[in-house]
């Protein structure tokens, strides 16, 4: 079994006892997600290696570290992607799907270098970037949601869903 395919497998559970860890460790979690768009209004996507379906790229704020911080990290790490302009905020939800006390931050961010994409590697499997008629079928409803918000001007939805 490849490890990515253990890494899918035992996820929630790793999830889960992370939460149950930062029950007692830190108040909240929190994480940060962006909307990378190029000039021609392409989203960048990404599909880890242990959960299903595309995703904006982003991940937890580390304890010491500023929201804007671990975006820039979370991108770079993610995307190769260096945010060379002010992000602009698109709003905070509630992910209640995670825990009942994690919160993400999403960012829109439109100025940015990019050398090339990265190769795949343990935790991203696959990126890219698509407009918005031809995002990957298992993009997920959070993820969805985030564009319409954006591109469609739909209300923002206060949960992560």
């Amino acid at each position: 079994m490849a490890v990515f395919d253990l890494r899918r497998k035992f996820e929630p559970m790793i999830r889960r006892l992370f939460h149950f860890y930062s029950r007692f460790a830190r108040g909240m979690t929190m994480g940060v997600r962006a909307l990378v768009l190029d000039p021609d209004d392409r989203i960048f996507l990404v599909k880890h290696s242990y959960v299903d379906g595309w995703h904006l790229p982003g991940g937890g704020v580390e304890v010491g570290e500023t929201v804007l911080d671990s975006l820039a990290r979370e991108l770079m790490e993610e995307g190769l992607i260096e945010i060379i302009g002010a992000p602009v905020l698109h709003g905070v939800f509630f992910s209640r799907g995670v825990s009942k006390r994690d919160h993400v931050v999403v960012y829109v961010v439109r100025s940015y270098r990019q050398q090339r994409m990265p190769e795949p590697n343990s935790e991203i499997v696959a990126c890219g970037f698509f407009a918005m008629s031809e995002l990957p079928p298992d993009t997920t409803l959070g993820t969805r949601n985030r564009i319409a918000e954006v591109f469609d001007g739909r209300v923002l939805i206060p949960d992560w869903r």
